[in-house]
């Protein structure tokens, strides 16, 4: 057992609406195993825990500043920190976040130049490429919830909850992981209580059109479409981000009061070459702090050139939906990341073997060392997906 190993666990220095720290029964679970852990000052109150609970259950947790933190073996991280707490860390350390090895090559680029290792946990795949670490029907229900709210108040005459409006139409482009947890919470308005309230009340529900991918290149059908829609879902895994799925004059086809709802969440990269662009061409990008934009929202104006905004509608967009619920999401990563950690201090990080165990096969995969050796030809090169973070 590599019982020496100490582990650090920074807060997230982001907006202020990410809340997101791991649960006091995770902080258990590593020092069960023999790993020192060092929480960062104030780590967990932002979701009401204090540094008593915590405590109470691991009396010998240290608690520092961050730069004290990220000094640690293993610094564990849900969304990619910034640089100035990676230049806390040592050489040889191993940092462990959501890297997106394949569409964040400046990452990569930064982490080898530093000489750190890395596990990305958006690249911890079993052997048939299933993530082990994820959370796609918080991104699917979360999203589905807050756009169905919104539609609920730009829906026009009778209302969203009369009885004399016809069934709420959704377009929904993708039938991948994300697009079949998305199929479940639209028919159910992203919520069962809603549902439950909707059908006592005799409101007729939900007829959601699932679209592949292939079918946006079609623009007449496509137009036909969304001209009928109420809520349109990107729920897709483009091949290539420099292409977007609907074209802005496309949304301007759509009715007044149609949503738009972004479950890819891919960025803008204007400056990449070709620049990348979000799936439905002109929404802003939103995050924990704001995540739906009327169409007079400021936001708009603030998207970057390369994409156009001529055309707008409410959208409904978040970095990470999965922290809208926090608690709820980290006790499932804790739960998810309990038998990973057990390997990782079992065997130590430089340890692990490519062919060993289930769980260091799925590790061995999602190391930066060993994924940047394979990038060709591993199949975390596969695992890319912002939207779970």
């Amino acid at each position: 057992m590599s019982s020496s190993l100490t582990i650090g666990l920074p807060r997230m220095h982001k907006e202020p609406g990410e809340r997101r720290d791991f649960l006091p029964s995770f902080i258990a679970h590593l020092s069960r195993f023999g790993a020192q852990v060092v929480l960062e000052q104030d780590y967990g109150t932002r979701i009401n825990f204090t540094e008593s609970d915590y405590r109470n259950i691991v009396p010998g947790i240290q608690v520092a500043p961050a730069e004290e933190v990220y000094a640690q073996d293993l610094v564990i991280v849900l969304r990619y920190p910034d640089p100035m707490f990676l230049d806390r860390m040592r050489p040889g350390a191993c940092l462990m976040t959501m890297v997106h090895y394949p569409t964040r090559p400046d990452r990569v680029a930064d982490l080898q130049a530093r000489g750190l290792e890395a596990i990305s946990l958006d690249s911890i795949i079993d052997d048939s490429g299933r993530r082990l670490v994820e959370n796609l029907r918080s991104v699917a229900w979360n999203g589905v919830e807050v756009a169905m709210k919104t539609l609920a108040k730009t829906y026009p005459a009778p209302g969203f909850d009369s009885p004399d409006r016809p069934p709420i139409r959704v377009a929904l482009i993708g039938a991948g992981a994300v697009g079949i947890q998305t199929v479940q919470a639209a028919i159910r308005y992203g919520s069962d209580d809603l549902r439950a309230k909707m059908v006592a009340a005799g409101v007729p529900g939900v007829e959601v059109t699932v679209l592949d991918y292939d079918l946006t290149g079609k623009e007449a059908l496509m137009v036909d479409v969304l001209r009928r829609t109420d809520l349109l879902i990107d729920a897709t895994q483009r091949p290539d981000a420099s292409k977007m799925v609907i074209a802005n004059r496309w949304i301007g086809e759509m009715p007044d009061h149609a949503v738009l709802l972004d479950l890819s969440v891919d960025p803008y990269e204007c400056e990449a070459d070709p620049p990348g662009v979000k799936g439905l061409e002109g929404i802003p990008q939103g995050n924990l702090d704001q995540f739906v934009f009327a169409p007079d929202d400021p936001a708009w104006n603030a998207v970057p050139d390369c994409a156009d905004t001529t055309h707008r509608r409410a959208a409904v967009s978040c970095y990470s939906w999965p922290g809208v619920h926090p608690r709820r999401c980290m006790s499932l990563y804790g739960k998810q990341l309990a038998p990973l950690m057990r390997t990782i201090m079992t065997m130590g990080i430089s340890s692990i073997d490519a062919n060993g165990s289930f769980f260091q096969r799925a590790l061995s995969r999602a190391m930066l060392s060993r994924w940047a050796a394979n990038a060709n030809s591993s199949p975390a090169g596969n695992a890319r997906s912002s939207r779970t973070a």
